[in-house]
């Protein structure tokens, strides 16, 4: 008798609400699976860009930098060396006919991300490591290196990484 009570409390306390929680999951997934959109916003941009810098003040900024972006894939300047503490200004000019970014990110997060964007063509990014800029448009992004070490930036746009559109900022 005392077992069976047990056993029902168990499940009125835990297994309803877990079959519940799992359907709710399960209704879930899919709408995620179909709109690779919400997805995104699922995937955070920022935690690591956090460990290689922050957002910057325009107002502090100690150097700029003009990147310039075209449909060769490449950027120029693709490398540069800058101070730990520098805020740099990047002055980001697409001159090629069609949309590329510049985003800021370890290897690693630069890769995933740009397997994610594989599968979500068009989407644009609102981060502050990060500016989409449309051809023939000129966007700032503003960046304060905390930390030595190595910075890397790529443009995302589906395809774009894969064909070497990288470049590296040494943290000095």
């Amino acid at each position: 008798m005392i077992r069976s009570r047990v056993s029902s409390r168990f499940t009125r306390i835990f297994a309803v609400p877990f079959v519940f929680g799992a359907a709710s999951l399960a209704f879930a997934l899919p709408a995620l699976a179909e709109d690779p959109h919400a997805m995104h916003m699922q995937h955070g941009h920022g935690g690591a860009a956090a460990t290689i810098g922050e957002p910057g003040d325009d107002a502090q900024a100690t150097r700029t930098v003009d990147v310039d972006m075209r449909d060769t894939m490449r950027f120029s300047p693709a490398t540069l060396t800058v101070r730990r503490g520098d805020t740099v200004r990047f002055v980001v000019t697409n001159n090629g006919k069609i949309r590329h970014e510049m985003t800021l990110g370890t290897g690693a997060t630069l890769a995933e991300h740009a397997k994610m964007m594989q599968q979500m063509p068009g989407m644009s990014h609102a981060e502050p490591n990060a500016v989409t800029v449309e051809p023939g448009e000129r966007k700032t992004l503003v960046w304060h290196f905390t930390q030595p070490g190595t910075v890397e930036f790529a443009c995302l746009e589906p395809g774009h990484f894969e064909a070497g559109m990288r470049g590296v900022v040494n943290v000095r």
